[in-house]
């Protein structure tokens, strides 16, 4: 039985990442392959979630007495692996393969190649994380549903964005910025979360100093938030895990109720894709944010969210073998190390940029960045690089959400690296993916919004209601 899985050369090399090989294209090489022959078997990929819900993937593979079919199995594995991460589940059903299955559920248990997935899924569904095998015929039925976030401008509100390096906090009125603050912190290498209650406390007071009165506070942040408590988050991963429980997972509520507000809270990268969404005045976006991570939302093309994690920080892009290894979840090629800080410090030394004192992820990027815009051909080839990465991801993407627009933004994209990032990526996807060229605007915001706007479009989570903490005095304003 043959277990070649072919990765293909792309057309358009990184200049600093000669190894690189698009998910994308081994995909759909893959399946073009099982296609072309009469050697194959339908299969499906059911995820269920914690509330019932239930997404269906469906695919082709080599049967399972093919000759071909070991190369099944990298393909599953890094199919389920982004499905989890885009979608979300404790439990995956492969539908009609059992061969699949079989090798699934060795590689995603408690001490497989895996387990952080493992782990991950079964903490944020709060279930013992499984995959099952059954039958094609008795494939879980599909059962996802939208809903609508955001979008409620009146009033005076707080918004806020907590990232990794900083804290940016808008005071809003109907709709209007006027005040804004970043504050820079480090939050994932603390492990006393007072640091990091006091922080946010802090920040939200001070915007609310700037209002009259306030109605609402909405913020977003990294992380897996349901009922704005926090149940996943690398802000708090040096937290024990005690602490996480008691003081952590109730974070947010706590202060909104030392604060006398209540607060809603939601993925960043939603807010990132409803950020993008009020600001275009278009649905069918995909929001990217370049930071210290890779923060990705999606709002429907009916103007929804859907129920689904969209953490792409975790799902590969890149299948080369000695690819960079992620940190957290010591997984390979992972969205998180081409689209973020992460990036530009691996690339930077590949790029024979150096520095004697060592900053951190931040400050190097300002410096690469300040070298960029003075010229520097060094730090230039560091943003090529990640537009060739994104021109790849986003026909990936395409293959897994439908839409028309894409924003992308967050430090990563300030300065002159933003634009070089956005005419790669759109100067490949016209030579290699014509098709998707015609379909999907990629689109920067301006400098404001790449910044701050996500904490607007944060503000405008809650949802006013008559009888609210400042309706009378905003009343008779």
């Amino acid at each position: 039985m043959s277990n070649i899985f072919e990765l293909m050369a792309p057309p358009t090399a990184p200049p600093l990442d000669p190894g690189f090989r698009p998910a994308v294209l081994a995909n759909r090489a893959f399946r073009q392959a099982v296609d072309a022959s009469s050697d194959a078997v339908d299969v499906r990929i059911a995820l269920t979630r914690g509330d019932g819900s239930v997404s269906v993937y469906p695919t082709r593979a080599w049967a399972p007495d093919s000759p071909n079919a070991g190369g099944n199995l990298m393909y599953a594995e890094r199919l389920v692996k982004f499905l989890l991460w885009q979608r979300g589940g404790y439990k995956v059903t492969i539908a009609g393969h059992p061969q699949i299955a079989d090798h699934l559920k060795q590689v995603y248990a408690p001490d497989g190649a895996r387990a952080f997935d493992y782990g991950f899924m079964g903490g944020v569904y709060e279930r013992t994380f499984e995959v099952e095998s059954v039958a094609l015929e008795d494939c879980p039925a599909e059962q996802d549903t939208t809903q609508p976030l955001g979008r409620h401008l009146d009033g005076n509100r707080v918004g806020f964005d907590l990232g990794a390096s900083d804290r940016k906090t808008s005071a809003v009125i109907n709709g209007e910025s006027v005040w804004e603050e970043e504050v820079p912190w480090d939050p994932k290498n603390q492990s006393d979360w007072r640091y990091h209650y006091e922080g946010i406390k802090h920040s939200i007071s001070r915007a609310m100093e700037h209002l009259p009165c306030v109605d609402a506070i909405g913020g977003s942040s990294a992380g897996v938030w349901i009922n704005s408590r926090a149940l996943v988050a690398s802000l708090f991963r040096s937290i024990p895990r005690d602490d996480f429980d008691a003081h952590v997972k109730d974070i947010m509520l706590n202060i909104g109720k030392e604060l006398g507000v209540p607060i809603i809270v939601a993925n960043d990268g939603e807010v990132t894709a409803l950020a993008g969404s009020m600001s275009l005045e278009k649905n069918g976006v995909l929001g990217a944010a370049l930071g210290s991570s890779e923060a990705v939302g999606y709002v429907t093309m009916d103007g929804n969210i859907t129920g689904w994690l969209n953490e792409l920080a975790f799902a590969p892009v890149d299948y080369q073998p000695n690819g960079p290894v992620d940190e957290w979840s010591g997984d390979m090629g992972v969205g998180a190390l081409y689209f973020s800080q992460q990036a530009v410090g691996r690339l930077a030394p590949v790029a024979g940029i150096t520095f004697d004192d060592d900053p951190d992820l931040p400050v190097l990027l300002e410096r690469v960045q300040e070298m960029h815009l003075a010229g520097d051909e060094r730090a230039h080839k560091i943003f090529v690089t990640m537009g060739i990465y994104l021109g790849y991801t986003i026909a990936h993407y395409a293959d897994f959400y439908d839409f028309e627009n894409m924003l992308i933004l967050g430090r990563c994209t300030s300065g002159q690296g933003g634009p070089t990032i956005l005419d790669i990526a759109t100067d490949l996807l016209q030579r290699e993916f014509p098709a998707l060229a015609e379909k999907i605007d990629l689109m920067l915001p301006n400098e404001r919004l790449r910044r701050v706007g996500q904490a607007i479009a944060a503000a405008s989570l809650p949802e006013l209601t008559t009888d609210g903490p400042c309706s009378m005095c905003c009343s008779q304003a």
